[in-house]
C-alpha cells in the first residue's frame, strides 16, 4: 500500500527506496551479461546500464568499464533534446551511438533509452550502452587503427526510436543485420540491452506502486543532493590552486604525431575545474575523443580524489567542470574518425592524475599502463570451418603509491571493473591457442616502491588467412614515476612468424596477416615507480629477484644492491647507494 502524499515523508523511508533506486541499477546490469550473446559483454563486461531522472540527471548505474560513467546522461539528454517530453511515449525505446553527441564514445558503443511512464506520466528513464561485436564498417570488429573518417567505422544510430508505442522498427533490425558481419551476436546483445531496460523499468514502476510517486520522487532529490553533499565535503578537504601537466600522445594510427596534450586544474572551495584548452586539434586517423567521452574520463579520477567509494549519481560531479576547445582532439566534431577513442580520453584522466599525484600521494600513485591495450583477432576455426573474431582489451601494471608497490596485471583506469576473456574460453570460441599467459619481468619502475608488472599474452593462429589489428598506446611515451621513482616500460606487441621471423615491435597495426602457427605476442606495460629506489630495503629487492620481477643486474644499477647469483644473499651496496644514505 502506497504511503499518502499528504502524509509527512520519513527519512528512514527516503533512504529505503534510495538504496532500492541503487539495487535496480544492479539488476539491470546483471539482467544484460546474463542475457547477452557475446563475450564482449558477458565475459569482458564491457557495458553499463542504469536510471536516471526526468530531466537525464543520472541516479544510478551498473558499470563494466569505468569510461561509461557519464555516457548514460548524455544519451538521455540528447533523447530529451530531439522528441521533446512530449514526444516520448510509453513502449518507446530509443537507439544512439552518435559520438559528437548524445553520450557517444565510438560507434560499436550501441545506446538504448527507455522512457518510464507511471499513470501516464514521464517519471524516469532507463539507459544502457554496451560493445557491440560489429556495427559494420570497413573492418571486422568495426574500431580499427587507421580510419580516417567515421564513415568508414560503421552504421550511425542518430537518435531514432527502434520501438514506437510498442511497436517493433522491424525495417531498422533488417538494416543492422544486413550491415554487419556477425548479426546473431549484435542483434543477440540488442535484445539483451532491452530486457534490462525493461528489468529497470518494471522494477522502478513497483517502487512507485509500493511507495508512492511522490515517495519515490523525494528520494531522487535525496539521491542526488546526498551525492553533492559527499563531493563538497571531500573537495573541502583538497588542496587549493591551479595544477598543470603536459603528455604526448604517440601518433593517430596514420603516421601523425607526437600529439601534445595538456590540462590545467584548478581547485577551489566551490569548483574543481579541468582545462583541456590548447591540446592538440583533432587529427586524421581515429584516436580523436568527443566531448562526452572526456568528461566520463574527468568524472573517473575526479571521483577516484573525492570518494572513489561513492555510489555514482549525476549530483556527486555538480562541483566539476570540464573544458575543452571545440574540434580539438578532446572533443572532435563530425566527421573525424573515433574508432580508437580510448586511447586519448584515457589521458584526459591521466593527465589530470598526474597534475595532482605530487599534493596528494595518499591518494593518487604513479602512472600506469593508461592504454585499454586492444586487440581484434580474426579468422576461421578450425574445427567448425565458421569466422570467429577476438575483441578484447589487455591488462597491464598500475604505478607504485606512497607506502605500497604497484598493482600487476590491471586493467587500465578506462576499463575498470572489466576481464579478460578465459583462456578456455578463447581457445573453445576461437581458431586460437595461448601459448603463454604470464607477468612481465621487465625490472622498469624502479622506486622504494616498485611499479606493477605489465602482462605477456600470446595468440597463436591455428588456421591460415587471420589477422591482427591492436593498438597499444603509451608505445613511446612511458607510464611516469614520481618523488624519485623511475617511468615504467612501453606497451608493444610483435609478430613470430612460424619459420621464426620476428616482426616489430608495433604501438599500433590494422590487418596484420597471420598464418598457421604465427603467433601474436602482446606485452603491456610495467607502471611508474614511487620514491627512491635506493631506500627500497634490501630484502625486497632480494624478494623481487627471487620472484624474478628484477634481475641481479638490475638490483645493483637501479637498487644499488649487491646480490650473490648462488645464495641470493646481500652481499652489500653500491658506493653511490651508499653515499646517498651518507647524505
Amino acid at each position: 500500500m502506497s504511503q499518502s502524499i499528504n502524509q509527512p515523508i520519513d527519512a528512514f523511508t527516503l533512504d529505503i527506496v534510495k538504496d532500492s533506486l541503487i539495487a535496480i541499477g544492479e539488476e539491470m546490469f546483471y539482467a544484460l551479461a546474463r542475457t547477452s550473446m557475446s563475450p564482449i559483454i558477458y565475459e569482458v563486461l564491457d557495458y553499463a546500464s542504469g536510471l536516471t531522472d526526468v530531466n537525464g540527471q543520472l541516479l544510478t548505474q551498473g558499470n563494466g568499464a569505468t569510461g561509461f560513467i557519464g555516457l548514460l546522461t548524455f544519451m538521455v539528454k540528447e533523447t530529451i533534446n530531439k522528441y521533446g517530453k512530449d514526444g516520448l511515449k510509453p513502449g518507446d525505446i530509443i537507439i544512439i551511438n552518435d559520438p559528437y553527441v548524445g553520450g557517444g564514445s565510438h560507434l560499436s558503443d550501441v545506446g538504448l533509452v527507455l522512457p518510464i511512464f507511471y499513470n501516464g506520466e514521464l517519471v524516469a528513464f532507463s539507459a544502457n550502452k554496451a560493445h557491440w561485436t560489429e556495427v559494420g564498417g570497413k573492418d571486422p570488429g568495426s574500431w580499427t587503427t587507421d580510419s580516417t573518417e567515421i564513415f568508414q567505422e560503421g552504421l550511425q544510430f542518430p537518435c531514432i526510436k527502434i520501438f514506437e508505442e510498442g511497436k517493433l522498427n522491424q525495417a531498422l533490425v533488417d538494416l543492422i543485420a544486413a550491415n554487419v558481419r556477425f548479426p546473431d551476436l549484435s542483434l543477440g546483445d540488442m535484445w539483451a540491452q532491452i530486457a534490462a531496460l525493461r528489468t529497470g523499468e518494471k522494477r522502478f514502476i513497483e517502487l512507485c506502486d509500493k511507495y508512492g510517486k511522490d515517495v519515490v520522487m523525494a528520494s531522487i532529490d535525496r539521491l542526488l543532493e546526498h551525492g553533492e553533499q559527499m563531493t563538497r565535503k571531500q573537495l573541502a578537504q583538497l588542496p587549493k590552486g591551479t595544477f598543470e601537466a603536459v603528455d604526448y600522445i604517440d601518433d593517430d594510427g596514420v603516421g601523425n604525431g607526437p600529439l601534445k596534450v595538456q590540462v590545467k586544474v584548478t581547485i577551489t572551495d566551490e569548483k574543481f575545474i579541468c582545462d583541456f584548452r590548447g591540446s592538440h586539434p583533432q587529427v586524421l586517423g581515429p584516436v580523436n575523443c568527443s566531448y562526452a567521452a572526456l568528461v566520463s574520463a574527468v568524472r573517473i579520477i575526479f571521483m577516484a580524489i573525492t570518494n572513489p567509494s561513492q555510489d555514482v549519481n549525476d549530483g556527486i560531479f555538480r562541483p566539476l567542470e570540464v573544458i575543452a576547445d571545440r574540434g580539438s582532439i578532446f572533443a572532435c566534431e563530425r566527421p573525424a574518425a573515433v574508432s580508437t577513442y580510448w586511447e586519448t580520453m584515457i589521458y584526459g584522466a591521466d593527465l589530470i592524475w598526474k597534475a595532482l599525484a605530487p599534493v596528494l600521494p595518499h591518494r593518487l600513485t604513479a602512472g600506469h599502463l593508461l592504454s585499454v591495450c586492444a586487440v581484434i583477432v580474426s579468422g576461421m576455426h578450425p574445427d567448425t570451418n565458421e569466422p570467429f573474431l577476438i575483441v578484447e582489451p589487455s591488462v597491464g601494471g598500475w604505478g607504485a603509491g606512497q607506502g605500497k608497490d604497484g598493482e600487476p596485471g590491471q586493467f587500465c583506469i578506462g576499463d575498470g571493473e572489466t576481464f579478460n576473456v578465459p583462456v578456455e574460453v578463447a581457445e573453445t570460441r576461437y581458431g586460437i591457442m595461448v601459448d603463454e599467459y604470464s607477468f612481465r619481468a621487465d625490472g622498469a619502475g624502479a622506486g622504494e616502491f616498485r611499479g606493477g608488472s605489465g602482462c605477456i599474452r600470446t595468440y597463436r593462429a591455428l588456421t591460415d588467412n587471420q589477422f591482427v589489428t591492436a593498438t597499444f598506446g603509451r608505445h613511446k611515451y612511458l607510464p611516469w614515476g614520481f618523488n624519485g621513482g623511475k617511468d615504467g616500460s612501453e606497451n608493444s606487441f610483435s609478430i613470430i612468424k612460424a619459420n621464426g621471423e620476428i616482426d616489430g615491435p608495433f604501438g599500433k597495426y590494422a590487418r596484420y596477416p597471420l598464418n598457421k602457427n604465427d603467433v601474436v605476442r602482446l606485452v603491456t606495460a610495467t607502471g611508474g615507480g614511487y620514491g627512491d629506489p635506493f631506500k627500497r630495503p634490501a630484502e625486497k629487492v632480494v624478494m623481487d629477484v627471487k620472484n624474478e620481477f628484477i634481475t641481479l643486474e638490475q638490483a645493483r644499477n637501479d637498487y644499488g644492491v649487491i646480490i650473490n647469483p648462488e645464495t641470493l644473499a646481500v652481499e652489500g651496496f653500491t658506493e653511490e647507494r651508499l653515499q646517498k644514505e651518507r647524505n
